[in-house]
């Protein structure tokens, strides 16, 4: 069996004409040409096909060979295009299409990736968020302002609004019941921030702050909601993430994020990091400090406006009857530690030394309620 084919030697991009044959043993291919001094000896057991090769009809050839990188393969290509040869090397060659690796390879690549996983872990767990608390402090506030602005946006896309819609809820009556609520929580208090709190109409049982002192209250909140003190609580513990730019810090952390797996995994575009960042603040699970702190912000809020801190127990409550102790749309609220933690630590928290009423009368509350009936 004889054949034409084109030899490439590895050490140059020269292309040689070659015929190939079998040897008289049939234990090797001869390889003879013009621009070789003496023909090769390719043994069979040696020989290797290469793959995604453009031509079907022809193929490949290269030769198991002991050299000091991982692949183990002689750098010389053989290219047969013969048709009888090509058919028989495939018929009779059960290794050709095996892949060669120096014994440890396997061993070396898993470690090598395990490396490369761990300083991504590092990264995204431990520098990540140093930098995170870092920048928060670093941004300009009309910067971060600007920044929440279109976060909300987005998150109003996110629920539901169209492109140029608003899902904010503005009846007058509701409009000036929820201000005087603000107003009283905030009274005297050095927020860092022009506050803004607005309600979108939907039906989430939800609120959330978001960058640059804005924090948002959903519809389905104030729907379950038995009392104006427990909005009032829920008001202040976000107030408590604002003062502590923790809306800040977590959408830093999360873009940051997106963009080392974007490097790792593939790309992201700005409007699916966008959307992950946008569900990730609507969700959003702060850490364990951070929920505490913004819990004892809230209580200290609360007294001060002569409200009882036991109102935010009251809307835990609530938000456990809704999803349970752990999960569920509400699970920035039921986060670590663990819900009925913060139920007790609510409700064993000092009273107000001045109590001053309800938070709204009950035309004020009723007015809020219907704050998305405008």
């Amino acid at each position: 069996m004889r054949g034409a084919a084109h030899l490439y030697d590895g050490r140059s991009a020269a292309r040689h004409a070659v015929t190939v044959e079998l040897s008289a043993d049939r234990q090797a291919l001869v390889i003879s040409g013009a621009a070789l001094s003496e023909p090769l000896l390719w043994p069979l057991p040696d020989l290797r096909a290469l793959g995604d090769q453009a031509d079907p009809a022809q193929i490949v050839l290269t030769r198991h060979l002991d050299t000091h990188d991982e692949s183990l393969r002689d750098p010389a290509r053989l290219v047969v295009e013969d048709p009888e040869m090509v058919a028989w090397l495939r018929r009779t060659r059960p290794r050709l299409n095996r892949r060669d690796l120096r014994e440890g390879t396997g061993r070396r690549i898993a470690l090598r990736l395990g490396g490369a996983l761990a300083a991504v872990a590092v990264m995204i767990f431990v520098i990540l968020p140093a930098l995170a608390d870092t920048l928060s402090r670093l941004i300009p506030l009309e910067k971060e302002i600007a920044f929440g602005r279109g976060v909300k946006a987005q998150m109003e896309r996110f629920l539901g609004a169209d492109e140029a819609g608003t899902l904010d809820c503005d009846a007058p009556g509701g409009r000036a019941a929820l201000d005087r609520m603000v107003a009283r929580l905030t009274e005297g208090q050095d927020l860092g921030y022009p506050l803004q709190v607005s309600v979108i109409d939907h039906e989430m049982v939800n609120a959330f702050a978001v960058p640059g002192g804005q924090v948002v209250v959903l519809r389905g909140l104030l729907d379950k909601a038995d009392s104006p003190d427990m909005v009032a609580a829920v008001l202040a513990h976000e107030i408590g993430h604002v003062v502590h730019r923790d809306p800040t810090r977590h959408a830093l952390r999360t873009a940051g994020s997106v963009g080392l797996l974007g490097l790792v995994f593939g790309d992201f575009t700005g409007g699916a990091a966008m959307v992950l960042l946008t569900e990730r603040l609507i969700n959003a699970s702060y850490s364990q400090e951070a929920e505490t702190e913004a819990d004892r912000y809230a209580y200290g809020l609360l007294r001060e406006a002569g409200l009882p801190p036991s109102a935010l127990a009251d809307m835990f409550e609530t938000f456990r009857a809704e999803v349970g102790d752990v999960e569920g749309p509400m699970a920035h609220f039921a986060s670590h530690p663990a819900l009925s933690d913060r139920i007790a630590e609510a409700r064993a928290a000092a009273p107000s030394d001045a109590p001053r009423g309800p938070a709204l009368d009950p035309a004020g509350w009723t007015a809020l309620r219907r704050i998305c009936d405008g």
